[in-house]
């Protein structure tokens, strides 16, 4: 995959999040500091039910945009639920395992980007 697609996959994701009222989305460029991925985009919703649309959200938007997961976990507890699209990972948490987890400490390396800077 190009730069090109990840960047317009973050976004595409990232805008997903937003449209269902994601609190707090992160984005971070990881491709410097991990072989994992070139983008983590965190984000939080204040309840299972949200956490589930927006992961719904990204999915639906991402496939129509032509990009598929390679792997979705979490759904059903929807207390951190993965996405993950090979170059891009999305994070989307409830308030507290946020908290709990702070990814954004673990992957403090990562260069945290605006959504602007993604615009292909």
């Amino acid at each position: 995959m190009t730069l090109k697609q990840s960047k317009e996959m973050a976004k595409t994701a990232c805008r997903a999040l937003e449209d269902k009222k994601a609190k707090d989305v992160r984005i971070l460029d990881i491709s410097k500091v991990s072989v994992l991925a070139d983008y983590f985009l965190i984000a939080s919703g204040s309840n299972k039910n949200q956490v589930q649309a927006m992961v719904d959200n990204v999915e639906e938007e991402l496939h129509k945009a032509g990009f598929d997961p390679r792997q979705i976990e979490g759904y059903n507890t929807a207390n951190w639920v993965l996405l993950d699209y090979g170059d891009i990972i999305i994070h989307v948490f409830d308030e507290e395992n946020r908290l709990f987890y702070d990814l954004e400490r673990i992957w403090r390396d990562g260069a945290p980007i605006q959504a602007e800077e993604l615009e292909v």
